[in-house]
């Protein structure tokens, strides 16, 4: 079952854990377990998925309990309206805290491939972060969409194991505040200014990885949506939604000495 983190007559958010995937997807094919399914079982009705989340992402993951409020909730996401906090672990010391500025070629996905751009329905939602990906699979459209993230670092840390030309490898907690919602954006912005996210095979670097897993038997991105702030769109009112990282997510944080205060 999924944790439930929010629940009214409109609207209901849970803790996705990672490796589960939003939707059913061409891309995995194989796979038998998505989130929109496990919760609609689970609650008995229709659920729309808000937004998305990678697979390999854990964290806050909010749906409409029917269509005109996930429009609704979708309005807020593409006008950038809602407030979105993340944690990631990354490599190396990036600065105490700072601002990617930098267009993103749109990956397309193969439904929006086969239906032609901008066919609607499903693949209409916000983008964020989206399904796993091989990306010598996804065309890419023509023009850069513009790609905006807030960074700041919360802690670091320095390991005596070589890594590359190096004789002790370097590691960053940080803070991520993405404006904007394109495919990929938090992965990609970090593999931009060299600080791949650990875990991250299409983006982050092997070596470190691997590292990860056999020091600390990581085998999952270490990326987690830890925060929504939005506006309920029946009271009008603010909602804040908060889900603390996974316990997966924590045995490498203490692991590498950083204390759950950080983590808040």
């Amino acid at each position: 079952m999924l944790d439930i983190l929010y629940r009214d007559e409109w609207l209901i958010a849970v803790d996705k854990p990672s490796g589960l995937l939003v939707h059913r997807s061409p891309i995995a094919a194989q796979e038998e377990r998505f989130a929109v399914q496990l919760l609609r079982d689970q609650i008995g009705q229709r659920v729309y998925p808000a937004h998305r989340l990678d697979r390999g992402t854990s964290g806050v993951l909010l749906f409409a309990l029917d269509r005109d409020i996930a429009a609704a909730l979708g309005r807020q996401f593409e006008s950038r309206q809602i407030d979105k906090r993340y944690l990631a672990i990354v490599r190396g010391y990036p600065a105490v805290r700072g601002q990617i500025d930098h267009p993103l070629v749109r990956r397309l996905d193969p439904i929006e491939r086969s239906r032609g751009h901008g066919a609607g329905g499903r693949d209409s939602l916000p983008e964020d972060e989206d399904s796993e990906t091989d990306l010598a699979d996804i065309p890419t459209t023509a023009d850069a969409l513009p790609a905006l993230t807030h960074f700041r670092c919360l802690a670091n840390v320095e390991l005596p194991h070589a890594v590359d030309r190096y004789p002790t490898s370097r590691y960053a907690l940080v803070e991520l505040r993405p404006e904007t919602g394109r495919r990929h954006q938090l992965r990609r912005h970090l593999k931009h200014i060299s600080h791949p996210i650990i875990g991250d095979a299409t983006y982050g670097k092997g070596r470190h990885n691997r590292l990860f897993l056999r020091l600390f038997d990581s085998h999952r991105l270490l990326l987690a949506c830890t925060g929504l702030g939005l506006t309920h769109p029946v009271s009008g009112l603010p909602l804040a939604l908060k889900a603390p990282p996974s316990e997966d997510f924590r045995k490498v944080t203490r692991a590498l000495g950083w204390h759950d205060g950080l983590l808040d």
